[in-house]
């Protein structure tokens, strides 16, 4: 009975994108945030105080219940089924010890060991997943950190299921390395309508329409030639200047003649300096001549 339990789910969900698409009610309901200690050696953390298999790796949560794994990027879900084929190693090798309500079949298997998953599950599912137990402690990746930003989301103000994608990347940058849980977190991918769809919905979208009614043509009506606006790349060339035409050079004009200056009247000429006995010879030769000049004329009267 157990078996068929367990291969339904595996039945209805083969590959992980259709498990996506399933949310279920496990029983989780928190009321606030839980609080959240980290497995030691392990990239993995654990709710030691939470009603069930609590467990946060690679930025979701996963929660153990009712012998099926479940999957959510907030506290309090949606939850999502996730096939055995499917779950990240490590937490599959977390011991025994950090599952706070454990189911009876484990009791029988060491505490500080990880479930023997194997024998649970089978060899087929072993055949799957080799190597699950085998690893190098020193090479485990880094923890992811927590989402603390879900701490101001109690369960009176936990947002819908619609919400939580949008304040979740917003807030929320952490990139995971898991190849299954980035698969998870995509948003999914709308499908194209093939051709033949399409064109039924847009016959069923476009309205009959009325037959169109011819009407008298109008008599044209003549418009005024706006002028083109011209682009910024289509600017006219600038015009080129007009060169100024060449003018015949004057000749020089002949420089005005100088008047000559006008002869000054002469003036009378000094008389050289005589002596003083030559002077008085002068002036007796004078006397002599106007004596003469004087004689001529009673003469002449």
């Amino acid at each position: 009975m157990r078996h068929l339990l367990l291969a339904l789910p595996l039945l209805l969900l083969q590959v992980p994108s259709a498990q996506a698409q399933i949310s279920v009610s496990i029983g989780i309901n928190l009321p606030v945030y839980p609080q959240l200690q980290r497995v030691p050696g392990y990239p993995v953390y654990y709710a030691p105080q939470a009603p069930g298999n609590f467990f946060f790796y690679d930025g979701l949560y996963w929660v153990f219940e009712d012998d099926g794994w479940y999957f959510s990027s907030w506290y309090n879900g949606p939850w999502r089924f996730i096939g055995p084929e499917y779950v990240p190693v490590y937490l599959l090798r977390v011991p025994v010890r950090y599952y706070r309500r454990p189911p009876v079949y484990f009791t029988y298997w060491r505490a500080d060991a990880p479930p023997r998953w194997n024998e649970h599950w089978g060899r087929e599912w072993e055949q799957r997943r080799p190597g699950w137990d085998r690893w190098d402690r020193s090479k485990a990746p880094a923890p992811a950190p927590l989402p603390d930003y879900q701490r101001n989301y109690p369960r009176e103000r936990y947002p819908q299921a619609a919400q939580q994608d949008d304040i979740r990347a917003e807030k929320y940058r952490y990139q995971p390395r898991e190849p299954v849980v980035r698969e998870q977190l995509a948003p999914p991918q709308r499908v194209a309508p093939r051709p033949a769809e399409r064109e039924q919905r847009e016959e069923v979208r476009r309205p009959e329409r009325p037959e169109r009614v011819e009407r008298p043509a109008r008599p044209e009506r003549v418009e005024r030639a706006e002028p083109e606006q011209r682009r910024p790349e289509q600017r006219a060339a600038p015009e080129p200047r007009a060169q100024p035409q060449m003018q015949p050079q004057a000749r020089p004009e002949p420089p005005p003649r100088q008047q000559q200056p006008q002869a000054r009247p002469e003036q009378p000429r000094a008389e050289p300096d005589r002596r003083p006995g030559q002077r008085r010879l002068e002036e007796e030769e004078r006397g002599r001549n106007n004596n003469d000049r004087g004689d001529r004329g009673n003469r002449g009267g």
